[in-house]
């Protein structure tokens, strides 16, 4: 039998998959995945996150915003765009926003005044949030803490050690694991992993990015490929993949505030 499992972060919505999303989602299908979070970076990528979920009910899921690399590039009413979509079908979370110390497309204080702005619409409409963070763990964290409240969300893609997690944690966060994980000297990572309570965890792809051993280099990244890492994070917590995959699976559709109809599927 299959495991469930449901991808949290995948970009669909890119030039990489523009003549072939039909294939993709089949073999994510044929992979046991039963549900997909396709994540928006600017105004045009959020709303084909919409169509997306449109094309596919049920099974694809929009998040929509503008990603703090992207916020430079961002034209007058690009955000009243994001704020159109907050109630379309489909779209499950805000984001990804957040912060990112690697790149230099974005002066941080831009970023972090659209890291407010995403928070605040988090707020306004009751939608969890997907955070972006690169190499500022700790300005994020700050930044969070400076909120009247923190919204429900995701630390997606994390890469950081185990006392940023636990900050993470306390704030009431959900912590996200890409291919990074499985990587053989990701030896910190799957420490921080191991310690990750099982109602907190969760599993994507970032596709077509951070592809999982043993498809390490090789892309596009993409959801049939999130069994690696759900794979990799049992055996790091010694347990099993089927009781892994069904924990972060039910974490995924709670915090999202996804119903139970991808659990009608046939999966052979």
């Amino acid at each position: 039998m299959k495991l469930a499992l449901f991808d949290t972060h995948a970009h669909l919505n890119t030039d990489t998959f523009a003549e072939s999303v039909d294939e993709v989602v089949g073999r994510a299908k044929a992979a046991g995945v039963v549900g997909i979070n396709v994540i928006g970076i600017d105004a045009t990528t959020s709303e084909r996150a919409v169509e997306l979920a449109a094309e596919y009910p049920g099974y694809l899921y929009a998040t929509i915003g503008i990603q703090p690399n992207s916020a430079k590039e961002a034209r007058p009413g690009d955000w009243e765009r994001i704020v159109d979509l907050v109630r379309k079908p489909g779209v499950c979370a805000i984001g990804e926003t957040g912060i990112d110390c690697y790149w230099d497309d974005t002066p941080i204080e831009m970023q972090k005044e659209y890291f407010d702005r995403h928070l605040q619409l988090c707020r306004d409409v009751s939608l969890p949030m997907v955070i972006h963070m690169r190499e500022s763990g700790e300005l994020i964290v700050d930044q969070l803490r400076q909120q009247p409240s923190v919204p429900r969300g995701i630390m997606h893609s994390f890469t950081g050690d185990l006392a940023l997690a636990k900050e993470c944690l306390d704030l009431g966060l959900h912590i996200s694991f890409a291919g990074m994980v499985t990587f053989k000297k990701s030896d910190a990572l799957r420490e921080v992993a191991a310690m990750v309570p099982e109602d907190r965890l969760l599993i994507e792809t970032d596709s077509p990015y951070l592809s999982p051993e043993p498809f390490r280099g090789k892309r596009p990244n993409e959801p049939a490929r999130v069994e690696h890492t759900l794979r990799c994070l049992a055996k790091t917590r010694s347990t099993s993949p089927e009781h892994l995959a069904r924990v972060t699976t039910d974490n995924a559709k709670c915090l999202l505030g996804i119903g139970n109809e991808w659990f009608a599927m046939e999966l052979d």
